[in-house]
């Protein structure tokens, strides 16, 4: 499957952002896009999730992804289709790929061999190459922010007047 990916002629903007990626925008499905650490190697993406490490809900059983990624302005310049498929701890990609991954993780707890342990018993590594050329580049990228307003959540709480302990004089 993988030299099937590799073989695939693809775009010159999505192979360019993926070499130059180190954040990545997934969606699943339906889901909204969610902000995911990923590094590349051989044309493609690989991401971590699962307890201890970033949450990607859906992701470690999906086959399809809208992978968006990120110009050197900070500004989005390509969203494109992408084959996910689940990097099992012992096969040869996994041996090859893994290492790569845990070196370049930031804040790992603990060695390079003790993360890949953790990572074969509780997490997902996965695979996102491009499955098609961009479905939004250049001029068809929209023009706004697209930003959507935050969800609420426990730490979110109604905004109070500031304390004071003395008055404070107006002039």
């Amino acid at each position: 499957m993988t030299d099937e990916v590799a073989e695939r002629p693809g775009s010159p903007l999505v192979e360019e952002a993926v070499k130059k990626a180190a954040v990545a925008w997934v969606a699943v499905g339906d889901g909204a896009p969610v902000a995911l650490w990923c590094l590349p190697v051989e044309g493609a993406l690989y991401v971590v999730s699962g307890p201890g490490e970033q949450s990607a809900p859906g992701l470690a059983d999906a086959a399809s992804a809208t992978v968006t990624l990120r110009g050197d302005h900070g500004g989005r310049i390509v969203t494109w289709p992408a084959e996910v498929s689940r990097v099992s701890p012992g096969s040869e990609r996994w041996d090859e790929v893994a290492p790569q991954v845990a070196a370049k993780r930031l804040n790992a707890h603990g060695s390079t061999e003790e993360v890949l342990r953790r990572w074969a018993a509780d997490c997902a590594l996965n695979r996102l190459a491009p499955a098609g050329g961009p479905l939004a580049a250049g001029g068809s990228l929209p023009d706004d922010a697209q930003a959507a307003p935050p969800r609420r959540g426990p730490g979110v709480r109604p905004v109070r007047r500031p304390f004071r302990l003395h008055r404070v004089r107006r002039r």
